[in-house]
């Protein structure tokens, strides 16, 4: 169960303290695309999204990892100018140990933020890395994440009744 429980949960990516991660030794910022950065149907990275990216870059490596394909996620890349990795198929941990491999990272310098439990906090937690899960932007996903949302509904339905975790109730 712990496996699926995030180190932090915020609304969204405006709310993490970024300088709380920088404290504490985080050099890398890995995000989800879709539903955490923008929504499905934004062909770009929104203004508001790419504000803060652009800003996040004078402290942090930023990078992407998707699940979705090249094809989506190379105008997300060059419009900000990062590096990302498509097809992740999170949980898998390849993406993230392609990034700290090829970037010299320790684990303990690495951060994957992203909308769903059973892909992105799944696959830091399995990497041992930190993670922080958002609240995702819209209520349209991809027709596979429906079937990944069922599976997150019920571990979160657990995680309640023991008190674990709670949608709703953020905490750093």
């Amino acid at each position: 169960m712990g496996l699926f429980k995030p180190t932090m949960y915020k609304k969204n990516i405006f709310e993490i303290n970024y300088q709380k991660l920088k404290t504490l030794g985080i050099r890398c910022l890995i995000f989800d695309l879709d539903n955490t950065l923008g929504l499905i149907e934004h062909k770009k990275c929104p203004t508001k999204a790419k504000k803060l990216l652009r800003k996040l870059q004078d402290d942090f490596l930023i990078f992407i990892s998707s699940n979705n394909t090249r094809k989506r996620i190379d105008p997300y890349l060059k419009d900000l100018g990062i590096e990302g990795v498509a097809l992740s198929f999170k949980p898998s941990t390849r993406s993230l140990r392609k990034i700290q491999k090829n970037y010299h990272l320790k684990k303990k310098e690495m951060v994957m933020i992203g909308d769903q439990i059973v892909t992105d906090v799944l696959a830091g937690n399995r990497f041992h890395i930190m993670t922080i899960l958002v609240d995702p932007l819209g209520k349209k996903d991809l027709k596979i994440t429906g079937l990944n949302r069922a599976i997150e509904a019920k571990i979160v339905k657990r995680y309640e009744k023991k008190g674990v975790f709670e949608r709703g109730k953020y905490y750093d």
